[in-house]
């Protein structure tokens, strides 16, 4: 039979002569790899603590570089757009009170339309507004130099400077062309226009009509060969321009002549009536 040598129990080691080690506490080994495991577990948490902090972070700077200028950062981005008044709020007359909505584009637009003649009304071309003052003027020709443009018994006349009352006749103000505002039309002291009509030039009065503003319409020219003069040409007869004949004023065709360059040239000067 094999003899089997049993580990000495230890309940009794002086049989064999081993002995408990009492310099160690039971369980130390386990106690120090629970230690361990909580450190480890501590240092992941508050590893992954600063690592989800981080893009917060981030992600704050980003929005605060990129927010409109001018905007309370502490109200948060977008905000101030919608709870700043606009700038024309409270700064002339018809703007909105403070803290109204501002008009949307289409209120605008009824606007505009109320503002247009309705069709009831008669149909009527939209005149420019006068001209200053300061734009009346006197026409004055440059081959009859003490002569000037005068209305009498409604037509258009060149005639030496009257005296008195009748410089009024003589003093018109020019106003943006009734057919066209680049053009320019004349309005004597009573309100009429001075138009061409049979290709005589007279003072009417306007009658609202298209045809009466386009007659009514010249564009200056510059007067060739004349510095300081202009030459008048009609709106609706292109090629046509205002010249005396025989001391009254018409519409002519152009013509390459001395005398007709003469006639049509004239410079405006300052009124002759105060």
């Amino acid at each position: 039979m094999p003899h089997n040598e049993s580990r000495p129990s230890p309940d009794r080691p002086w049989e064999a002569g081993w002995a408990p080690d009492t310099t160690r506490a039971p369980g130390t080994r386990r106690l120090w790899l629970a230690g361990a495991l909580a450190v480890a577990t501590v240092v992941a948490c508050v590893t992954a603590i600063a690592l989800g902090d981080r893009p917060g972070d981030e992600a704050s700077g980003r929005t605060t570089a990129t927010a409109p200028s001018g905007a309370d950062p502490r109200n948060g981005p977008g905000l101030i757009s919608f709870a700043t008044p606009s700038a024309t709020a409270g700064g002339g007359p018809g703007a909105e009170p403070s803290g109204a909505p501002s008009p949307s584009p289409t209120p605008s637009v009824r606007h505009r339309t109320t503002a247009a003649p309705s069709a009831s009304s008669p149909a009527r071309p939209t005149r420019a507004a006068p001209a200053p003052a300061s734009a009346r003027r006197s026409l004055r020709s440059v081959n009859y130099p003490d002569r000037y443009w005068h209305v009498s018994q409604g037509l258009v006349r060149l005639d030496p400077a009257p005296g008195g009352d009748a410089r009024a006749d003589s003093t018109f103000t020019v106003v943006p062309g009734l057919a066209d505002p680049a053009c320019s039309s004349l309005r004597t002291a009573d309100g009429r226009y001075l138009r061409h009509r049979d290709f005589v030039l007279r003072a009417e009065p306007d009658d609202g009509s298209p045809l009466f503003g386009r007659d009514a319409t010249f564009c200056a020219r510059p007067a060739p060969a004349v510095p300081g003069a202009v030459a008048l040409e009609s709106v609706n007869y292109p090629g046509r321009f205002l010249r005396h004949q025989d001391f009254r004023l018409r519409l002519d065709p152009a013509q390459d002549s001395g005398l007709y360059r003469a006639d049509s040239a004239f410079r405006l000067v300052p009124p002759l009536a105060g």
